[in-house]
């Protein structure tokens, strides 16, 4: 299986530019039709953590990093947020000055009131939750210019371009993202999951008037005023399925 998706998603020598990437990381980069997800998933075993498949493309940067944690599956799934929180980082210190950067729980980013792409999270089919997988895979698309008129994304959606960030290559977001998932997974093998969880929660567009919170297995704790409407959106099955891909 790996080698068949090897051979339809041919690696490339280099990216376009060579990326800038701290260590762990390591680039793959693949050709322009190459899918960075499936590819990271396929072969997450053979790349190894830190793997950083990139596909060389002008219209979205779209790449998939290859984790492996240190917990049970039921409570590894929260790096999903610390990908999605590294990713608003880093576009918003390419954004322009006071430009909004959002989250819609729990895998769309947004810029302003127009959804720009999203996050997606992997694990191996068989995992056990609670066992510790052998690897996770956080994978993104951000559109940064519009190519066609049909939307690669669902509505409302819009590009990078189109809010005013100019020619942001691919190459500058995913290294501000690599930086900034660096930070996050530091502070979470030093005890600090819940840096990561206030800095997610601090982008999210909540309801008016709701508390929010993190629990134990990733899940999206609401509370209304009160404290008498208690509601948990569940995470796995969030992520079965990307709200944002078409």
């Amino acid at each position: 299986m790996v080698k068949s998706q090897a051979q339809d998603h041919r690696e490339m020598p280099a990216s376009p530019r060579a990326l800038d990437l701290p260590p762990p990381f390591r680039l793959v980069a693949l050709r322009e039709a190459g899918d960075a997800f499936g590819h990271a998933c396929a072969g997450a075993t053979e790349l190894g953590a830190g793997a950083l498949v990139f596909v060389g493309r002008y219209d979205v940067a779209e790449f998939a990093v290859v984790l492996e944690p240190e917990e049970v599956l039921a409570s590894a799934r929260r790096s999903f947020y610390a990908g999605m929180t590294a990713l608003a980082d880093a576009l918003s210190a390419l954004a322009p000055p006071e430009t909004p950067i959002a989250i819609e729980w729990p895998d769309r980013l947004a810029v302003g009131r127009g959804r720009v792409g999203g996050g997606r999270l992997g694990w191996p089919a068989r995992a056990v939750e609670e066992a510790r997988p052998d690897w996770l895979v956080f994978g993104a698309v951000v559109q940064l210019v519009s190519m066609s008129r049909k939307a690669p994304l669902q509505s409302p959606w819009m590009s990078l371009a189109d809010a005013g960030f100019g020619e942001v290559g691919a190459e500058r977001l995913i290294e501000g993202f690599a930086r900034h998932l660096m930070g996050a997974i530091g502070r979470w093998q030093e005890g600090e999951f819940g840096a990561t969880a206030r800095d997610y929660l601090a982008r999210l567009r909540p309801e008016p008037t709701t508390r929010l919170g993190i629990d134990a297995s990733g899940n999206l704790r609401i509370e209304r005023p009160g404290g008498e409407q208690i509601t948990r959106l569940d995470l796995t099955a969030a992520l079965a399925t990307p709200s944002w891909l078409e």
